[in-house]
């Protein structure tokens, strides 16, 4: 197996990339991504290559998030690193949003955080029993980025921001439910996917159709009107208000959950949420993430979160603010203003 962090490749008339980086479940580096953009922007206008395969090695997982270590040492010092990160990573995300060409995400395990960034701009996103996803941002004090602005809001009901400010995993059955994940085949039979991708790309469709299986049903749909009333609030407050009315079993385990995440990013991610869905481009939510991004990770509660859940895993952050109430309206505005014209996020010209 290659040492290479993606290895890159052109197989047939697919472009392929496999995160390899199985000892940390292919968490992404700034490396990986700019391997990424640079085989992306070679292929995009190839007559050879009619169609993209992203999946990893091993079988532990697609991606579990970013570099959080990375990115933490660098918020603790003058961030430069980390902003570099979140520039180059958006980057990419944008053009796989953008991209001409099927892009094919082989979602088998864990997908999560930045793994969610690379898959849910693809066309085909291909879950299996053994996928778990999730946006876990707000129990280290970051935010739900990637994309999570736009794509989290335009899930059925209110999923998305119940995901979002949980930071909830589901499996494969609700995936398909909210639309994560376009196809559901086991896990067995991916190496017969992309077999028969590689040899007929032309006929992806043919094949995720003849390997389809059945992810059973999905969990979710008992809660759906729950998650609709509760997290249909205008407010982080009238959230917890409306669960704290509600007496039901199930509204006491998200109250449990929402108590254990920063009071700071779950205000964030409700605002983030609320703007990219009244955002009218991906690359304005973009813009507005990167900014979020290029403060929040020099902030105490990222710092602090990922002390306490990734490095010493104690479990036992100290929120500061340590309550909803103590996030104020001048807070969040700092966070989400403008930047600098000159650090300001932009796309990719291609």
């Amino acid at each position: 197996m290659s040492q290479a962090e993606v290895i890159v490749a052109v197989e047939g008339r697919v472009g392929r990339l496999t995160l390899n980086r199985p000892q940390a479940l292919h968490a992404l580096t700034t490396n990986m991504c700019e391997l990424m953009t640079q085989a992306l922007l070679g292929w995009r206008s190839d007559p050879d290559i009619d169609l993209i395969l992203l999946d990893h090695s091993g079988d532990r997982g697609f991606c579990a998030g970013g570099d959080i270590r990375m990115l933490a040492e660098s918020g603790a010092g003058d961030g430069v690193a980390a902003r570099a990160f979140f520039h180059t990573e958006y980057r990419l995300n944008h053009l796989l949003f953008d991209y001409p060409k099927p892009v094919v995400a082989v979602m088998d395990g864990i997908t999560m955080g930045g793994g969610v960034g690379l898959a849910m701009p693809a066309r085909y996103r291909v879950a299996t029993e053994r996928t778990t996803f999730a946006m876990p941002e707000t129990g280290i004090g970051l935010f739900p980025d990637v994309g999570g602005g736009w794509f989290l809001p335009r899930m059925p009901g209110h999923i998305g921001l119940w995901l979002a400010l949980t930071g909830a995993r589901i499996k494969a059955a609700d995936c398909e439910l909210v639309g994560i994940a376009t196809d559901f085949i086991p896990s067995a039979q991916i190496p017969d996917l992309k077999a028969a991708t590689l040899a007929d790309p032309a006929a992806i469709e043919t094949h995720l159709t003849t390997l389809e299986g059945d992810a059973g049903r999905p969990p979710l749909a008992a809660h759906q009107d729950e998650i609709d009333r509760h997290f249909g609030q205008s407010s982080v407050e009238a959230i917890v208000g409306s669960l704290k009315s509600a007496g039901t079993d199930w509204a006491e385990a998200q109250l449990a959950t929402l108590a254990s995440k920063s009071p700071q990013t779950l205000k964030v991610a409700f605002e983030q949420l609320k703007r990219g869905g009244a955002t009218a481009s991906f690359a304005d939510n973009m813009a507005m993430e990167y900014r979020i991004g290029a403060r929040v990770v020099q902030m105490h509660d990222f710092i602090e979160g990922v002390r306490a859940v990734i490095v010493d895993k104690d479990n036992a952050p100290a929120w500061n603010p340590a309550n909803l109430e103590g996030v104020g309206d001048d807070l969040l505005a700092g966070i989400f203003a403008r930047l600098p014209d000159d650090q300001e996020w932009s796309p990719l010209e291609v």
